[in-house]
């Protein structure tokens, strides 16, 4: 008798725990998929590559029109213009490829000189957009094209490109509600098996445009429009010896520069569409797959797209495209409003800007007015 109420216990106890484990199974099942979904390992969507697959590159490897692998299926991308109008042909893109390493190896190069990849300095990621379907990461620097990226990242977020052509919602709040700001430990997780990649710009250029952008057209009652009245009422000077000051009721460049030089000067933060970009991205901090900038971004995009196999998913446009002749014309104009002291703070702000991305402000020093002799360099 006792050995029979034993296997009925033991019997009970194996239907309790199957009972229990069919509860569990579907809570489980939910983790592993919210896993799935969520781990930067992606294990089912890893990409494999095969070397064979792969054009050298000075020793880097590319893959000739992207093939790509993976256990169960196989697509190949090609270069000529044929198939895809918005692709580079495979000499132009090993061209392409040539020039980026080229960047590379200079980025690292001034980031050991000017000591930026010691420990003394901090890893900043808050501003990066990860996305995990397309293996693609971004520092968005603003000012350098990232209206345009902005836009293809949220196509890549799966708005649809008629909700993102009508929507009044402002991109990047949009894109947040899909890219959350990754931590460093995150951001580097997910370089293993991702492109990163960034553009920049002349730091001049990109002041200029910000000023045009964000002060002189800035919404009235907006942040920026407030932000003016202040610069104006701080920095514009009434004196009965000099001209009369400006009618604008925005602040003319020479006073939004004050102000900039002045915010930097007290350490306060900067508004992100001037920050330096060596500080917004901490570009020595963190490994970059391709750079890009703004003077050659028509084949520097493209290249990246093909890279990316984005082909399918976003075009190399340009949305609040600020080249051309008159876009220069304009710049050397502000610029020629300024003292020779006010050209020597910004070099001193923007200076590893320059220096990181091999830029040069020489040109500027032959338009500004003379004011002083302290040197630059």
């Amino acid at each position: 008798m006792g050995r029979r109420n034993m296997s009925i216990l033991r019997l009970g106890r194996c239907v309790a725990f199957l009972a229990a484990a069919a509860f569990l199974l579907p809570f489980t099942i939910l983790l592993m998929v919210f896993d799935q979904q969520y781990n930067f390992t992606y294990n089912s969507k890893r990409v494999f590559y095969q070397e064979s697959d792969f054009y050298k590159i000075n020793g880097t490897l590319y893959a000739p029109a992207y093939t790509l692998t993976t256990p169960t299926y196989r697509t190949q991308y090609v270069f000529e213009n044929g198939t895809h109008d918005e692709l580079l042909s495979r000499e132009k893109f090993l061209e392409v490829g040539a020039r980026m390493e080229a960047r590379r190896d200079a980025l690292r190069d001034q980031c050991s000189k000017l000591g930026l990849d010691s420990s003394s300095y901090k890893a900043y990621s808050w501003e990066y957009l990860i996305n995990r379907q397309y293996h693609v990461i971004w520092c968005n620097i603003f000012k350098a094209a990232s209206t345009s990226w902005m836009y293809n990242f949220n196509l890549m977020a799966n708005y649809s490109a008629a909700f993102l052509d009508k929507t009044k919602e402002v991109p990047l709040e949009l894109a947040r509600k899909k890219y959350v700001r990754p931590s460093v430990e995150m951001l580097k997780k997910a370089q293993s098996d991702s492109i990163t990649f960034l553009i920049v710009r002349h730091p001049l250029e990109r002041l200029a445009s910000a000023y045009n952008d964000k002060i002189v057209h800035a919404w009235p009652k907006s942040f920026h429009d407030k932000m003016g009245h202040r610069i104006v009422r701080k920095y514009r000077k009434i004196s009965a010896e000099k001209p009369p000051p400006p009618k604008e009721r925005y602040p003319m460049f020479e006073e939004f520069v004050s102000y900039v030089v002045d915010e930097a000067r007290a350490k306060r933060p900067l508004d992100m569409h001037w920050t330096p970009y060596s500080a917004f991205c901490t570009p020595c901090k963190f490994n970059f797959d391709v750079i890009l900038k703004f003077e050659t971004l028509d084949e520097d995009q493209r290249f990246l797209i093909q890279m990316a196999r984005l082909q399918e998913v976003v075009k190399p446009e340009w949305r609040n495209s600020g080249k051309g002749s008159q876009t220069l014309h304009i710049i050397n104009h502000l610029y020629s409003r300024l003292k020779k002291s006010q050209l020597d703070a910004l070099y001193n702000l923007y200076k590893y800007d320059f220096q990181l991305f091999n830029y040069t402000i020489d040109k500027y020093y032959e338009i500004v007015q003379p004011d002083d002799n302290s040197s630059h360099g």
